[in-house]
């Protein structure tokens, strides 16, 4: 068998690199400007490798029926890990994943191609934009895991995008975000303040040492009209081999208390992340 061999290219916005793992055969990472972005398996789509990506997994393994296809908007290509593992585990799902980078598209089609009649299409365009002009009531799910670099883009963390989320998803859908902060945590607290104008129910994701400020990381948050399945969520979280917090209730409006909400003339992008925060989970 031929040996795989690491490719690099320059897209749209940086140096992608994919590179193959020596442990699993078909597995590959992707860096963007040497920040790993995604990571899969083509012969075990449903292997979900970095820690944030598990937990998304989790939520979308909560939500309604198991195996029920689901609509499912992913803002962030990356190397479709989350399109690949929805297809999998939910066959038959409807999926549009909105990507900046058209190179970054076309790189991972070219080496790592979806299989025939996964359902997904990819669309080059700014994931805000692409929301503004979605129609509406047609997703159950909107996934947001947006990157410039290591940094959530400001025009993706405001009240008026949030609004105009919460137009393209159904009555019961779940909105989610893959978010990076650390204590005392300005950016996280605003961010479910915003999400706090539009949905009615919150909850949040995270390894307990990011949540007690031990450590730069990511937190998941999740976002709705309609409670998702706490208690499934949490022992599935507890149980990973990254175990994780689920907060929500009281508790996260404690955590909430006194951020502001963020409006497009004051929104700035999530936290530079300091040297070596994120190593391949």
């Amino acid at each position: 068998m031929k040996e795989a061999i690491p490719v690099s290219r320059t897209t749209d916005h940086g140096t992608a690199r994919l590179m193959p793992d020596v442990d699993r055969e078909r597995a590959w990472l992707l860096t963007v400007d040497g920040a790993p972005q995604s990571y899969v398996d083509l012969d075990d789509p449903a292997h979900l490798e970095f820690e944030y990506a598990r937990r998304l997994g989790h939520v979308l393994d909560v939500l309604g029926e198991p195996g029920r296809a689901l609509d499912v908007v992913h803002l962030g290509g990356g190397a479709l890990t989350l399109p690949r593992y929805v297809a999998a585990t939910r066959p038959g799902s409807r999926q549009d994943v909105v990507e900046a980078d058209a190179g970054l598209l076309e790189l991972v089609a070219e080496h790592l191609p979806l299989p025939e009649g996964a359902g997904v299409a990819l669309h080059a365009a700014d994931a805000r934009e692409w929301v503004e002009k979605a129609p509406a009531d047609v997703a159950d799910v909107i996934v947001a895991d947006v990157f410039g670099g290591s940094r959530v883009p400001a025009h993706l963390t405001s009240v008026a995008f949030a609004i105009e989320a919460a137009r393209v998803l159904r009555e019961g859908g779940v909105y989610l975000a893959n978010l990076p902060d650390a204590a005392p945590f300005a950016f996280l607290r605003s961010q479910l303040a915003t999400l706090a104008t539009v949905f009615e129910e919150l909850a949040l994701i995270a390894e307990p040492g990011v949540l007690r400020g031990r450590r730069f990381g990511n937190a998941v948050l999740v976002a709705g009209h309609r409670p998702v399945d706490v208690a499934a969520l949490t022992r599935l979280t507890a149980g990973d081999a990254f175990p994780a917090r689920v907060e929500h209730g009281a508790a996260l409006r404690q955590f909430i208390d006194g951020a502001r909400p963020v409006r497009d003339e004051d929104a700035v992008p999530s936290p530079e992340p300091p040297d070596g925060a994120f190593g391949i989970g």
